[in-house]
């Protein structure tokens, strides 16, 4: 590449180590010009707007504006090369895999960082830009309609990154634009909406009882009657949530007849 041109690129991620892990793999390489950082999706559209750069380092899974969203935000006349990062969602990696899309899969590594970038290079060089958001928009196009709920969900924490299988999960609590999931003893936060979380999550296990708090009916000891038409729900560990009237009828849907 003529010294003179240089690929600007934007990195977009909640986490600040893991948009510093970016930056620290592109340092090296002359033909990149870091413009900017973004930490969640609202950021990062005003900086695609302003800055229009020509490749993004996008987090799929951020608080409020997901990276769905943001692209969703976008015209395609006016998309970057996007080179997604994920560390949990399955049926957005086929989407992307289907159509010729990059994707790194947290925790990744230089070596599956550098294909994923000289890939991205390539395709802003020979000008397939246009290509480019026409295929971005068929896989957004391809996960609204094939919605795949999920089997397990990544907490990244200090750093790290692990998983949590659905089926263990006991319940659910919102705090704020985060949830805090229970699982037995243990509980993580996780950087989700309790409504965008409950979209994920299959509805033949999982029901909503309470605009803060969603349970796994497996883990449901018992109900009993309370106040106004609402039940106290007591989990089998032995934690006590309300069922409101508000969502009653959902109980009454799991369980074939009201309650």
């Amino acid at each position: 590449m003529p010294e003179s041109i240089r690929i600007r690129a934007l990195v977009v991620d909640d986490e600040e180590l893991a948009r510093e892990r970016v930056r620290d793999m592109l340092h090296a390489d002359p033909e990149i010009e870091v413009i900017g950082e973004c930490a969640n999706g609202r950021e990062a559209v005003e900086a695609i707007k302003k800055k229009t750069p020509d490749l993004v380092f996008l987090d799929i899974q951020m608080p409020g504006k997901n990276g769905l969203d943001l692209l969703n935000s976008l015209s395609r006349e006016r998309m970057p090369a996007i080179i997604f990062v994920t560390a949990y969602d399955q049926y957005a990696v086929r989407a992307f895999e289907v159509n010729a899309l990059d994707y790194l899969l947290k925790p990744f590594d230089q070596a599956r960082f550098q294909k994923a970038l000289e890939r991205a290079k390539a395709q802003i060089l020979n000008g397939h830009r246009s290509e480019i958001g026409e295929r971005i928009m068929t896989a957004l196009e391809q996960m609204k309609t094939k919605p795949e709920y999920r089997e397990r969900l990544v907490v990244k924490t200090n750093g790290r990154v692990f998983f949590v299988k659905t089926s263990e999960i006991d319940w659910l609590e919102a705090e704020g634009n985060y949830v805090r999931l229970h699982s037995g003893k243990e509980s993580y936060l996780l950087r989700e909406t309790i409504t965008s979380l409950e979209s994920q999550l299959d509805p033949k296990v999982f029901m909503r009882v309470h605009r803060s708090a969603i349970v796994n009916i497996n883990q449901i000891h018992e109900l009993q009657p309370w106040f106004h038409g609402e039940y106290r729900v007591v989990l089998n560990g032995g934690i006590q949530l309300t069922l409101t009237r508000s969502y009653k009828d959902r109980l009454n849907d799991l369980l074939g007849k009201p309650v």
